[in-house]
């Protein structure tokens, strides 16, 4: 088991957005505490409320951050409830977030998860927490005091072996096809599913079914013409729907939540 060595990076990811303070108070207590950190924007655009986008995020971009990197998640519905704080080690990375299923496709592999012990607030000198931004008050000081390395994982709470499970159905796999669901849409309103090219792999000749299309895989935007919708392997490995320059989730009237599938149209 890869122990954690803090290297003093810590990502963000929230559901912040960028119009008001929280991210820059945040990075603020992170600044306080340890003028040393690097501290990372992950995405600050995740839906409000919706802690499945930032779980998937956080899942697939934390191996290309150096190891002992502290990565914390803010998308957090039940701040302030009794809702539980995890923190969870894996491959020689942390990561911090809300017991609300934000942390779930991480979780199965992890090497540790502990459940932040309130009492570890008070040791640190925090005063007590406001009822609506916990990221400021509990997240950013904890983080910066882990990646600082004056505060171990394994003090921070007892280990638990249950969590709140993600709001969304891992894909279905059954032979020759895959089912599974958009997460999210980018910038350029590419729709991006949670269904892993390693699903796929064995296929002969994948076909991508969304909204009614059916989409051959191609290897790049490039290579299908203008205004063209297409299916392809993104840049996390993921199946993605796209509409060569142009907008995929505008143009086929769908979004998060639509269900997708590929069948492999090659088997006998």
């Amino acid at each position: 088991m890869p122990s954690f060595a803090p290297s003093g990076v810590i990502t963000i990811t929230t559901d912040f957005g960028h119009k008001g303070p929280f991210v820059g108070v945040m990075k603020g207590v992170i600044a306080g505490r340890f003028p040393g950190a690097t501290v990372i924007d992950v995405t600050h655009d995740i839906p409000a409320h919706w802690p499945p986008e930032a779980g998937f995020w956080m899942s697939r971009a934390w191996r290309w951050f150096p190891p002992g990197s502290v990565h914390v998640g803010v998308v957090d519905p039940g701040v302030g409830t009794e809702r539980d704080i995890l923190l969870a080690t894996l491959g020689g990375h942390l990561f911090i977030a809300p017991d609300n299923g934000l942390l779930a496709p991480l979780l199965p592999q992890a090497d540790s998860i502990r459940r932040l012990d309130p009492g570890v607030l008070d040791r640190l000198g925090l005063p007590p927490p406001s009822a609506t931004f916990h990221g400021r008050d509990i997240f950013a000081p904890v983080a910066a005091e882990l990646a600082a390395g004056r505060l171990q994982p394994q003090a921070l709470g007892d280990a638990v072996e249950d969590w709140t499970p993600g709001w969304l159905d891992e894909p279905a796999c059954t032979p020759g096809r895959v089912a599974g669901v958009i997460v999210t849409i980018d910038a350029f309103g590419n729709l991006i599913s949670n269904i892993d090219a390693s699903l796929i792999g064995d296929f002969v000749r994948a076909e991508v079914q969304l909204a009614g299309h059916r989409l051959a895989l191609s290897p790049t935007y490039g290579r299908v013409t203008p205004g063209d919708y297409l299916a392809l392997i993104n840049s996390f490995d993921v199946i993605e729907v796209a509409r060569a320059e142009g907008d995929a989730a505008a143009g086929l009237g769908t979004g998060r939540g639509a269900p997708l599938v590929v069948v492999d149209r090659g088997r006998a």
